[in-house]
């Protein structure tokens, strides 16, 4: 049972703001939205949810977004203003439907009325289209469908580099597949664009240990590797690499390697 959603609704420079669904983790770490990375502006609607995704899944589902950008592009040369008012209409109609469907917990069919919506949407309305991709997003990631929720992120930032919700997202999707120094750098953006944030703060006070540990370890395998493989080619003339002591210079930095004809008398 999905824990109950909460919405919220602001005015800033006088634009309406989206109204996101806010998931128990995102509850928990509140920031502030930004207003122009959050709103319609336009469109008049309270924005809503944070979902995304198409109807194919996820595989083949990059190519099928393209060729819909490329079909919308095609199809707005025919149509006058007023049609592509229409269409953003109707788009927002589809986005508050799939809204609430999403706080129904009917992430499937929330994923899908997002796609039609942004089939709908006129690509020259970007902040619109920011919106129902990151709203694709977060249904994408309550189906753990990460890697097109992930591109999902990456279009909404694409299309409006402000959209504080966007990255936010974006980074929990990176710090997931263990992509720290992707994350690190979305949540910096964040806090540079709204030092209130306190996921965001939170976040680049933990991940540099978490990334410095990590490299060590990495560090820590690559040496291990490089052991295993000098051993199997210095074993033919009988020697190790027990054979060769490795030493830093403490006042230069620099390493010397010395030959040692009995290591273990050493010991």
């Amino acid at each position: 049972m999905e824990a109950p959603v909460v919405e919220r609704s602001d005015r800033e420079d006088g634009e309406e703001q989206f109204h996101e669904c806010v998931e128990a983790a995102e509850a928990q770490a509140p920031c502030r939205e930004n207003a122009a990375g959050i709103t319609g502006g336009e469109l008049g609607h309270k924005d809503p949810v944070e979902p995304e995704e198409d109807l194919t899944g996820e595989t083949g589902a990059e190519s099928v977004e393209e060729l819909e950008e490329d079909v919308l592009l095609e199809q707005e040369k025919e149509l006058s203003e007023e049609e592509k008012e229409e269409r953003r209409k109707e788009s927002s109609r589809l986005k508050e439907e799939g809204n609430q469907l999403f706080k129904n917990g009917d992430y499937v069919a929330a994923e899908n009325v997002y796609t039609q919506a942004l089939q709908t949407c006129p690509a020259n309305y970007q902040k619109d289209r920011a919106v129902l991709f990151s709203n694709r997003a977060a249904a994408r990631m309550k189906q753990d469908k990460n890697d097109v929720a992930l591109k999902d992120c990456t279009r909404a930032v694409e299309l409006n580099p402000d959209y504080i919700r966007a990255l936010l997202r974006r980074a929990e999707l990176y710090e997931k597949n263990d992509k720290l120094d992707e994350a690190l750098a979305d949540y910096k953006t964040v806090m540079e664009r709204d030092p209130s944030c306190s996921q965001a703060r939170g976040a680049c006070l933990r991940l540099p240990k978490q990334i410095e540990e990590r490299n060590e370890k990495l560090k820590e395998e690559m040496f291990s590797k490089l052991k295993d493989l000098g051993n199997l080619v210095l074993r033919p003339f009988g020697l190790s690499t027990e054979n060769f002591q490795v030493k830093q210079d403490s006042a230069t930095g620099s390493y010397s390697v010395n030959f040692v004809q009995n290591p273990n008398n050493n010991r």
